[in-house]
């Protein structure tokens, strides 16, 4: 009896490390993921705050909530069992799948720049003169959960392309917590974002002298921090977008673009040896933004050719 419990006892002990070690393994896999992923969310909380502008402030809160409840329906209702799916039936389509969203992902980012270059109006302001506050809050709560639909997607196909060999159980647990992990980073950021210029403004009537300079603060560099954001989140999109694409040609083995870029951030990581890694991680990310802007720059093009016919 006595070396059969303990026999037992070995057995839960090693049960226990086993277990362990894969709750290990799963966390690691998680960051990685999320890590990879990290362009598109970056798109994501630099998009989001535009959906909350031009309503009152005591509405902000409760959209970006819905929006972020919205969010996570789709990563988990939807986009978690297809990709599990894929996995399990189709992993071949994995790449080109992925190679479909950089492209999304570059036309996107290339339109957003001609619209910079061309200028115009924005179209929140038509909204505000022909639509009913609760018209235009559920309206913006629909584009920003559709708009996020393509966002979760790419975040989650770029997370299981990092954790495909893992067994299926893996995939699912990693996914989830990449799901949830991501959503509420992402809009806790928004919610924080949105609500700035209002902390400012609650600091600025303060008696303290350092409050009342913090809140201007803060005030003033809203509108700075919406333009860094907006500018980080298109070259995120670049970066990533043809990231994908130059992934998915090695994948193909058609190495000549992947091999030029993979052999200029060589070199350059052999010049400065000092800092290899990270010349070698920006002129890789530097060349993927170009193949994303010329990518997106063609798909732009035939669909504004498309328009005009």
């Amino acid at each position: 009896m006595p070396s059969g419990l303990i026999a037992l006892l070995d057995d839960v002990a090693g049960i226990a490390k086993l277990t362990a070690t894969s709750l290990d393994d799963v966390a690691a896999a998680a960051g990685k993921a999320g890590s990879k992923a990290a362009g598109v969310v970056i798109d994501d909380t630099a998009v989001t705050p535009r959906y909350v502008m031009g309503l009152t402030p005591d509405r902000e809160l409760p959209i970006i909530w819905k929006i972020a409840r919205g969010s996570l329906r789709n990563k988990l209702l939807f986009l978690l069992p297809a990709a599990l799916l894929l996995s399990a039936f189709a992993p071949w389509l994995l790449p080109p799948l992925l190679m479909a969203g950089g492209a999304f992902l570059c036309f996107e980012a290339a339109e957003k720049l001609l619209e910079a270059v061309q200028g115009g109006h924005d179209p929140a302001e038509d909204a505000l003169a022909t639509h009913s506050s609760a018209e235009l809050e559920q309206q913006k709560v629909s584009g920003a959960i559709r708009t996020d639909f393509i966002l979760s997607g790419e975040i989650m196909a770029i997370a299981l392309g990092t954790v495909a060999t893992e067994p299926l159980w893996e995939q699912a647990v990693i996914l989830t917590v990449v799901a949830i992990l991501i959503t509420a980073g992402v809009y806790g950021v928004v919610g924080l974002i949105v609500k700035m210029d209002d902390i400012g403004l609650h600091l600025a009537e303060k008696s303290s002298a350092t409050a009342r300079t913090v809140g201007r603060g803060l005030v003033h560099a809203m509108p700075v921090l919406m333009k860094i954001l907006s500018v980080v989140g298109t070259a995120a999109m670049l970066w990533v977008g043809g990231g994908l694409i130059v992934h998915g040609l090695h994948e193909f083995h058609w190495d000549l673009i992947p091999g030029a870029i993979h052999s200029v951030a060589e070199s350059a990581a052999h010049a400065l040896p000092a800092a290899g890694s990270v010349i070698e991680w920006v002129v890789n990310a530097i060349g993927s933004g170009i193949i994303g802007l010329i990518i997106g720059g063609i798909i732009v093009a035939i669909l504004h050719l498309f328009k005009k016919h």
